[in-house]
């Protein structure tokens, strides 16, 4: 893997910005940009004409099942991560008296399709974080035989804490409850396998750890549960035979399809393929591997300057997310000086600094961030 080079082809923010902010709204790659444009010039000059749109969406749809060990029918195409974690919430049929178990910092987009539903006389269970961790047995501790759905995130976005799926999807599954899976936080950063963590449903947006556009979506649910979970917004795309325009016939595609109601935002899905190439070349192992080199080498760094480390960093529970605080120092006056003075971009969530370098950030940009740190 030539980093350098990758960063000149595909990462041309290097040149402006020392960029830590990949758990936000990433950089697209050249090649994500690159078939975006393809499509839009394309469309401009030819309309639809001597185009394999449809074709190419359907490369692009057996491509990201394969990152994920899904088949290429148990994935959708949807606006964004709040769209699918809608679809379950809203899909399945809830009883009064069912609950939901979830925890206390999840992103709102996996939050409030949940809240919704105490309207319907669900309980939404929240378990609480613990010094910058989830422990597995208190969400455990809260499922019970009124428990439908379990709703996590792979990786919580203010703390870096990484679930631990496959023990949570075993356990789930010898319960009878399903598993709905916020991946944002993962995808593009670290492997998932839906069929090996037993993962029911799984939603993400392309917009962070992929280097892919904002609104281009992705929906998986496993093949043997589709029957169980209704369409909400439902279309000509969500049938059999879709494109016999003429066959009022209502039957539900015998696919994820059913969850796609209509028209694909196709520039968007050309970039996501796009932006799945770097993915596949570099490998997910080796971008995993080097992400937690360098959070590892910013959390010594960090530490060596007397900040407090959120995150956990134990074995299986480290991600691309480095949480951490100052008791001394205001955090946003923190994260402005950085990018104004030194052009280094982090965040500041829930009261914390986060960073999150990506795998074709340097070991430099590192030590250059935490260089310009002030000490406590």
């Amino acid at each position: 893997m030539d980093i350098e080079a990758i960063r000149e082809i595909e990462f041309p923010i290097t040149k402006s910005y020392n960029f830590q902010n990949h758990a936000a709204v990433a950089p697209l790659s050249k090649r994500s940009a690159d078939a975006g444009i393809e499509y839009f010039k394309h469309a401009h000059e030819n309309a639809y004409l001597a185009c394999d749109f449809w074709k190419r969406v359907e490369r692009i749809r057996a491509r990201f099942a394969k990152l994920i060990g899904a088949g290429e029918d148990e994935i959708a195409f949807t606006k964004n991560t709040s769209d699918g974690v809608s679809m379950v919430a809203n899909g399945l049929n809830w009883n009064t008296g069912d609950n939901v178990v979830t925890t206390s910092v999840e992103f709102p987009a996996n939050m409030y399709p949940w809240l919704a539903l105490r309207a319907r006389g669900v309980e939404v269970r929240t378990v609480l974080e613990e010094d910058g961790r989830i422990p597995l047995e208190r969400i455990i501790e809260a499922i019970d035989n009124r428990t439908r759905v379990v709703a996590i995130s792979s990786v919580q976005f203010a703390s870096g804490f990484r679930t631990d799926l496959a023990s949570l999807g075993e356990y789930c599954a010898s319960k009878g409850v399903f598993l709905s899976v916020d991946g944002i936080q993962s995808l593009g950063a670290l492997p998932i396998d839906v069929q090996g963590m037993q993962i029911d449903f799984l939603a993400a947006d392309g917009h962070k750890w992929l280097c892919a556009p904002e609104g281009a979506g992705v929906f998986f649910v496993r093949k043997e549960i589709q029957g169980h979970l209704r369409p909400t917004s439902i279309g000509w795309a969500s049938m059999k035979d879709a494109f016999n325009f003429s066959r009022y016939e209502f039957e539900f595609a015998d696919s994820a399809k059913r969850y796609e109601n209509g028209t694909h935002n196709i520039p968007g899905i050309f970039a996501l393929g796009g932006a799945l190439e770097i993915i596949e070349e570099v490998g997910i192992e080796t971008i995993s591997q080097r992400i937690l080199m360098l959070t590892n080498r910013l959390v010594e760094g960090l530490r060596s300057k007397g900040y407090r480390i959120v995150s956990s960093r134990e074995r299986g529970e480290a991600s691309g997310v480095v949480a951490f605080v100052s008791d001394s120092h205001d955090h946003d006056k923190l994260r402005d000086h950085l990018e104004e003075e030194h052009r280094i971009v982090i965040s500041v969530r829930s009261g914390r600094l986060r960073a999150s370098p990506h795998f074709y950030n340097t070991e430099r940009e590192i030590d250059q961030l935490v260089g310009c740190l002030p000490k406590h």
